[in-house]
């Protein structure tokens, strides 16, 4: 597989990234092992967890970097991976998570940022992501939290997740006039549904509207990290059970059931699987794209690995 670099850096990502926020729910023990090494055996280096996965689970807290390190312990194989983590989650143990509770400060930092490196058994974490975002605290004072975490060779890169554009671009900024490298990647809802679906529950998700897409063109040296990438099954469940199975989702509208029969006309023309079709959307924009996606088992994985060798073409889908 050919390797993503990101300006600037020393980093060299596999165009997939292994969603591990199933580690410790939907796999776990040999089956997660040997689904993290097949991911590697298939070309793939860009492991992608965080400190709150998944804590809305009562029992336990952090389970996918307790199953990842697990991992990592095990196979020897943490200098073979690009290891990914998020800190500054809102708290998501209690019966009912206030989402605008923000967590986004020096000391939660800390605190999560230590315990990722206790779990995955780790001294360093490759890029390492603000999970949200705290509009009330300068950009200045969270690049220099960063900053610090560099300096003390506990991360190797920054970067950010569900963070507006301005913020980007402010961050970016300030990072240019103390000579800092500044954030090297940005995860976004991205993917074919989302032009078309409802508002979700969650408002403190950001989506890669046009505005952050048009960055993203203009500045290569934050690499646009999609997640929901396969829009969270919605296509996969309508095309194998019908409209009763997605009426709930946000993504259930006239727009995206127009979009389901363009996706299936293009699963006739190119001899290939759902997963392969929505994830092909991603592969061909303007500006590149890493998509994270979580699958349900190795077959899955294979499947959306080999996506990469269909020639998609931008007039393949619909845009609004």
């Amino acid at each position: 597989m050919d390797r993503i670099k990101i300006k600037d850096t020393d980093l060299e990502l596999s165009r997939l990234g292994l969603g591990c926020v199933k580690a410790g729910v939907k796999w776990a023990g040999q089956e997660a092992f040997d689904l993290f090494d097949a991911f590697l055996d298939m070309g793939g280096n860009v492991y992608d967890t965080a400190r709150v996965y998944s804590d809305w689970i009562p029992s336990e807290r952090g389970r996918s970097e307790r199953v990842l390190g697990q991992w990592l312990a095990h196979s020897g194989k943490r200098h073979d991976i690009v290891l990914v983590s998020k800190g500054g989650h809102p708290d998501m143990t209690g019966p009912d998570p206030d989402m605008h509770k923000s967590r986004v400060s020096e000391r939660c930092l800390k605190y999560d940022l230590e315990e990722s490196l206790r779990v995955l058994g780790t001294d360093y974490i490759d890029i390492y992501f603000y999970h949200r975002d705290n509009e009330e605290v300068p950009v200045s004072e969270l690049i220099d939290i960063m900053e610090d975490f560099k300096k003390q060779g506990k991360i190797r890169y920054y970067a950010c997740s569900n963070w507006t554009t301005t913020r980007m671009k402010e961050a970016d900024a300030y990072a240019a006039s103390k000579g800092y490298r500044g954030f090297v990647a940005n995860e976004a809802l991205y993917n074919i549904g989302e032009p078309w679906m409802k508002p979700m529950a969650d408002d403190t998700l950001v989506i890669m509207d046009k505005e952050m897409q048009k960055y993203h063109e203009e500045n290569p040296r934050n690499l646009a990290m999609p997640y929901s990438a396969a829009c969270n099954g919605f296509f996969h469940k309508l095309f194998a059970n019908g409209r009763s199975a997605v009426s709930g989702s946000e993504y259930y509208t006239e727009g995206n059931l127009r979009n389901a029969e363009r996706l299936h006309e293009l699963m006739e023309e190119y001899g290939i699987s759902v997963t392969q079709a929505v994830l092909g959307y991603l592969i061909c924009q303007k500006f590149t794209c890493l998509p994270l996606y979580g699958p349900r088992n190795i077959a899955d994985l294979k499947e959306a690995m080999e996506t990469f060798r269909i020639p998609f073409r931008m007039k393949d889908y619909p845009q609004k």
